[in-house]
């Protein structure tokens, strides 16, 4: 009848219409939820690197693992990352240039404490030194993904990977010990640092919101 007539026409005329733009809802993972992800892991990594630095620490010996032990500097220990930068001026950078040399400082570390990984001599401790490795490899991830959030590009990361063991070895057993206790006490600085980072960034930072977007089709 009437009605099928008017059916048939509408579906003719609905297959002969051009592609129209669909509107897709979804939500993404906004820049603010991506910057309390990883500030919940710079944090989880502060307790971690507690736990794995008294262990590395008595593992070296006295004294190293002496409360009071703080040593200078020394020339060696300049080619690892430091975080000993004037707080002032640090919190006067803005935020790409905070978050590129966290993401460089960190792909740095990293590279130094894999070879860190393969001269230990307890499988215990390696066992940890791998765990917390991959916890910082998701660290570096993670300030990636927050960078791009944001619309920042990723900085080229570290200048190349660290000497092999051997090209720069320590002439003395004391002195390669002092290199780890550096390399461990600049992982302390710059975790703590970087979760003060993370906290002021998702403070200015909004949470995800669900977007709605026009995607044309056909055209």
């Amino acid at each position: 009848g009437d009605s099928w007539g008017i059916f048939t026409f509408l579906c003719a005329a609905l297959c002969n219409l051009p592609a129209l733009p669909a509107l897709n809802c979804s939500e993404e993972l906004g820049a603010g939820q991506s910057i309390q992800q990883t500030y919940d892991l710079t944090r989880y990594l502060e307790h971690q690197l507690r736990t794995l630095a008294g262990t590395y620490l008595n593992y070296l010996g006295p004294p190293f693992n002496e409360p009071d032990f703080n040593p200078p500097r020394l020339a060696r220990a300049e080619r690892v990352p430091s975080a000993t930068v004037d707080l002032d001026l640090w919190r006067g950078l803005t935020d790409n240039a905070r978050l590129a040399a966290n993401y460089r400082a960190y792909s740095r570390l990293l590279c130094y404490l894999r070879v860190l990984d393969g001269q230990v001599g307890t499988a215990e401790l390696r066992h940890r030194l791998a765990h917390f490795c991959a916890s910082l490899q998701g660290l570096v991830l993670s300030i990636g993904g927050v960078m791009s959030s944001l619309g920042y590009p990723l900085p080229a990361g570290p200048a190349g990977p660290p000497a092999p063991p051997g090209a720069h070895a320590a002439p003395n057993d004391f002195l390669k010990k002092m290199d780890d206790f550096w390399l461990l006490k600049e992982l302390q600085t710059w975790l703590w640092r970087s979760a003060k980072d993370f906290n002021r960034l998702k403070k200015k930072v909004p949470p995800a919101v669900v977007t709605l977007r026009l995607e044309a089709r056909g055209f």
